[in-house]
């Protein structure tokens, strides 16, 4: 019996654990400290985190099964990439999905829900004043967090989440300059003006352009990134990353 408990304990440490590390994963993946393509060193994370390799191992599993991290026979675990075709398909169906809960919460949506939506707008304004790319895009994730919350519909919530999932890389490299926040943030406000309004087909429209409009911002920041690329003469990078292997 007391092996029994003793076992249970264990495993429930090793599931907490695993869970610890999954969420750290995904906030260097969201942030790009671990960028797509590089592939993981589970020794040197393990060490970062203080855990032993069996939790590190368990949750580059989890990151797999929500399509953050591949696998490649004989080579490990790599940040996914994704291909140009494939992000433009998440944006479509991140489009019809999130119209469908703006739509939705237009009828739902609390006075203290739609409060705390424009406190979170003042927050982004700060950040695009100050100039802070990261600061900006984790506030937007959790600006879009509280709207699909609000909506209270499951089977919504869990398609937008493994959407959102595969595109965070590609989003948030379309959010550094500070005209592409300002306008985004700008759609933001206008949703909540038709949140307010109970405006039901409005709030749909502006949801679904709203991803469309993020989509286009990602194309012209590829466009831009390729011509500065194309620009700059290729020179050796030093070594020295110790949690990815290039």
């Amino acid at each position: 019996m007391t092996e029994n408990v003793s076992d249970a304990i264990a495993l429930r440490r090793a599931e907490s654990l695993t869970a610890i590390v999954q969420r750290e994963l995904e906030r260097m993946i969201v942030v790009g400290e671990l960028r797509a393509g590089d592939r993981l060193n589970e020794q040197a994370l393990a060490q970062r985190f203080g855990v032993s390799r069996g939790p590190v191992r368990e949750a580059m599993r989890a990151l797999e099964c929500a399509n953050l991290v591949s696998t490649r026979l004989n080579q490990g675990f790599f940040v996914r990439e994704i291909s140009p075709e494939e992000i433009a398909e998440i944006y479509d169906m991140r489009a019809v999905v999130y119209g469908f809960i703006c739509a939705r919460l237009a009828t739902t949506i609390s006075a203290e829900a739609l409060a705390a939506l424009d406190a979170a707008i003042e927050e982004m304004d700060t950040a695009i004043a100050t100039g802070d790319g990261k600061e900006y895009y984790r506030l937007n994730l959790a600006f879009h967090e509280q709207t699909i919350v609000c909506a209270a519909h499951n089977c919504a919530q869990q398609t937008y989440r493994s959407l959102i999932n595969e595109s965070h890389l590609a989003r948030q490299r379309s959010l550094v300059e500070p005209e592409r926040m300002r306008e985004s943030n700008a759609e933001h406000r206008r949703l909540v003006e038709a949140l307010k309004a109970g405006d039901a087909e409005l709030a749909r429209e502006l949801g679904n352009k709203h991803v469309l409009a993020g989509r286009r911002r990602w194309k012209a920041s590829v466009a831009e990134e390729d011509a500065i690329a194309a620009s700059v003469p290729p020179h050796g990078a030093a070594a020295g990353a110790t949690l990815v292997h290039k």
